[in-house]
């Protein structure tokens, strides 16, 4: 758990698997080892890279590169379109691996966990040593392709800088006796958490490296960076307690995007379409997380390069898919009518986006005097949970018939709360 208790004996491990969603396809199909192969949402030729195998980053081939530029880097790539319920599956697998070293861990995302050693370190006095212990037990009990870097530091900040100093598959302690050195060879930005941004504010403050980050007085770094994240960092790189440990599942916000194959946009009705689908995706989210919401974001990226980006907030909170998409909808039209007059949802958008935050607890949603939807909400909850235990054709939306033939399942790097809750974990 975090405390502000200094701990200077490294007892955290962070554990990172190296280019997972590819390296877990290499495991299933014994012909794809030691080739290079990318995963990526789509597989056309504007088709994104999510997860370059260990061999295609060797050759050039990175996250976020276009297929058709990544081929030309490496012309015996192997494109795979992504397979999320296998993911998911290797990562309860692996989360069942972690918990047999410590009760204690912490899922990150699908490919990255903590295991806090903490209350383990009679049955554990060389911590290192687990971390080889790790990495053999993920290889005989979940697959012998799969490979990870593991930090060991008394944090999970540290823990994290660690298991990135060395990859793939490596093993790195951060301790009061290294991290001077260690910190010496890196930049600002190589700190988990510090941005372009952040990083030209510290510099502005007379703080341009890492070690100088670690050497500032607490003092000093609330007045650069203007907040308690500051004191956070002198915290992390001093020893001072533990600040990122625990994770609760609530958020900060929920996230809903997808890249638009050129199939995928050949109309604006199935451009409307996909935008439909990612706010009920949204409601799905908040109905599982008994949450409703009051603002809400939206952004579109073209071909073109060019951007629109709108953000909406409601006086009452709102959970209904429905009423996020109208709302959006008449942000959008009345912008498209504005001058220059322009069409935003067109067949040139190559990225669509909607988020919501500024969260409200149902059991705290008040409504007003004049409006009732207590039944409707119950419906909606009623509508997700036939659909959780009996599947998602079991009863679906006239508009999710269409919807659900255009999208397809795709999963990323970040949050797995949803995940974590359908486990039942706490």
């Amino acid at each position: 758990m975090n405390h502000a208790n200094p701990n200077t004996k490294p007892t955290v491990l962070f554990v990172d698997m190296n280019s997972f969603f590819a390296s877990c396809e290499q495991q299933v199909n014994y012909w794809l080892r030691e080739r290079p192969v990318a995963v990526c949402v789509y597989t056309g030729r504007n088709g994104c890279v999510i997860s370059p195998s260990i061999e295609a980053k060797r050759r050039g081939v990175r996250v976020g590169m276009r297929l058709d530029d990544a081929i030309k880097v490496c012309p015996d790539l192997v494109p795979l379109e992504t397979n999320p319920a296998r993911y998911r599956d290797f990562h309860i697998k692996i989360m069942e691996v972690l918990k047999t070293f410590s009760a204690d861990v912490f899922p990150r995302s699908i490919d990255e966990a903590i295991v806090d050693l903490t209350h383990h370190q009679l049955m554990y006095p060389n911590i290192v040593d687990v971390g080889h212990k790790v990495k053999a037990a993920i290889r005989r009990d979940v697959g012998d392709w799969l490979r990870c870097s593991i930090g060991v530091a008394p944090n999970a900040f540290l823990a994290k800088l660690a298991s990135g100093l060395q990859k793939p598959d490596g093993l790195v302690c951060i301790d009061p006796e290294n991290i001077d050195r260690i910190l010496s060879t890196l930049r600002l930005t190589d700190l988990p958490g510090i941005g372009s941004a952040m990083a030209a504010r510290l510099q502005a403050g007379g703080i341009d490296s890492p070690l100088h980050l670690r050497q500032a007085s607490p003092e000093k770094l609330r007045q650069v960076v203007r907040s308690v994240v500051g004191l956070h960092w002198h915290y992390r790189l001093n020893f001072g307690g533990e600040m990122d440990l625990t994770t609760p599942l609530n958020y900060k916000s929920m996230q809903a995007m997808r890249s638009l194959s050129a199939e995928q946009r050949q109309t604006v009705e199935d451009v409307h379409t996909l935008f439909m689908k990612l706010c009920f995706s949204l409601e799905k989210r908040l109905v599982t997380q008994s949450l409703f919401c009051k603002a809400i974001t939206f952004s579109a990226r073209y071909t073109t390069s060019l951007r629109y980006e709108v953000e909406v907030r409601s006086s009452l909170p709102i959970q209904d898919g429905a009423e996020i998409h109208r709302l959006l909808l008449e942000r959008i039209k009345k912008a498209e009518h504005g001058q220059p007059p322009k069409q935003i949802l067109s067949i040139y958008l190559s990225r669509l986006h909607v988020g919501v935050y500024d969260f409200v607890p149902a059991e705290m949603v008040q409504y007003t005097l004049f409006e009732n939807n207590t039944r409707r909400d119950l419906l909606r909850k009623a509508y997700y949970d036939i659909k959780t235990r009996f599947g998602n054709e079991a009863i679906m939306r006239v508009s999710e018939l269409k919807t659900e033939l255009l999208l397809k399942d795709v999963i990323g790097f970040g949050s797995i709360g949803d995940l974590r809750k359908k486990q039942g974990e706490e």
